[in-house]
């Protein structure tokens, strides 16, 4: 096959508007997709899409309030908990991740930040583990501190994921239990190691087009910018406190898609929750305007998610390859946990509780008792 060439690259600007944002994603649609397309194959193969697996390795549990999510304990959605994988477990569902063609398994735990102990011993021996499989590892697993960040380095972590959700003015309306600087704190702290930063948000939770543009001014103005964004439509679950949303148009994710694209060009944009309700045309123009990156498997984390064949079947048709791991970022070395250069520190950080009233949070908490 051809090797693909790349065109003369673009600037990356850190100094978007929201207004100019807005005007962007306001844009007639074929005007959009051409100039999404075009920074698209400047960057990136368009025929290329990395493909990531997502597994839960804590499931349940959270005590956080965030609106949309099916594990925070206080919500009423008969999501069945289970406590940490075992190393083992884990090994044995990213061999079958790999097989299926993906480069990269994310391991979530249902926690509010991570604490040093057992578990998350656990968590940096996994870490290892996927590493040494030749994949690239990411974790999300709440707010960390920087000693915490270097530790996961150290273990070899590729990414670490930890979303914005949305814009700081609408994330007063979504979580009460944790700040919006807590998110770009922990962002902070992972850019002081090796490790990529993942971070994106959720659209369809009720927010405005300008929230959606403040989503993308938070996160274009880190310097760098992260290196995947995630774009999530809301798989709206029975229990939670927005279980009545109505779905995402796929317009809308289009849209969201090739704004997200401009103005980050050299990011992987990843089409993550809510794949189930596209058609493979909807996901064809998301691809054409700028995704390339994928969660493939039959769950992410608790919400449903395409069948991983009907995913290859789709990449087929479309002409599209899995990418290999560490095309972007060579792949980082495993320290062994006694050769480590960084101990816990049993820290205790001070992680904000806003402590507002969400009015549709409370309702949702007290139903069904």
């Amino acid at each position: 096959m051809e090797q693909y060439k790349l065109a003369p690259m673009s600037i990356t600007k850190h100094n978007w508007t929201k207004e100019e944002i807005i005007a962007i994603y306001n844009k007639p649609l074929m005007d959009l997709l051409y100039e999404a397309a075009t920074i698209h194959r400047e960057h990136h193969d368009p025929n290329v899409v990395q493909v990531s697996t997502l597994l839960s390795i804590k499931t349940g549990g959270c005590p956080e309030d965030c609106g949309y999510c099916p594990q925070a304990a206080r919500y009423h959605t008969n999501i069945e908990g289970n406590d940490l994988m075992t190393v083992s477990q884990v090994k044995a569902q990213a061999l079958r991740a790999k097989s299926n063609g993906s480069s990269r398994v994310c391991m979530g735990a249902a926690w509010r930040n991570v604490k040093d102990g057992e578990e998350f011993d656990q968590v940096l021996e996994m870490v290892r583990t996927i590493n040494k499989l030749d994949m690239e590892v990411c974790c999300t697993l709440g707010m960390l501190t920087e000693n915490q960040a270097k530790r996961l380095a150290e273990a070899g972590l590729y990414a670490y994921n930890h979303n914005l959700d949305t814009s700081e003015e609408y994330y007063k309306e979504v979580i009460s239990t944790r700040g919006f600087e807590d998110r770009l704190q922990t962002i902070e702290n992972v850019r002081k190691t090796n490790v990529t930063v993942c971070s994106g948000g959720i659209i369809g939770m009720g927010e405005s087009v300008e929230d959606r543009a403040g989503m993308l001014v938070a996160l274009s103005t880190l310097n760098p910018q992260p290196e995947s964004v995630p774009i999530n439509a809301l798989v709206a679950v029975e229990g939670t406190p927005m279980e009545d949303e109505k779905p995402v148009e796929i317009w809308e994710m289009i849209r969201m898609v090739a704004t997200t694209r401009i103005v980050m060009p050299e990011t992987q944009v990843r089409l993550s929750a809510g794949r189930t309700e596209m058609s493979r045309e909807g996901q064809a123009m998301c691809f054409f305007a700028g995704a390339n990156s994928i969660f493939a498997g039959d769950k992410l984390l608790t919400t449903p998610n395409p069948d991983v064949n009907e995913d290859m079947k789709m990449f087929e048709m479309l002409g599209l390859q899995p990418q290999k791991p560490f095309i972007k970022i060579m792949q980082p070395k495993t320290v062994e946990a006694e050769d480590s250069q960084y101990k816990p520190l049993g820290e205790k950080p001070k992680w904000s509780r806003p402590g507002h009233v969400i009015e549709r949070n409370l309702e949702a908490s007290t139903k069904g008792k």
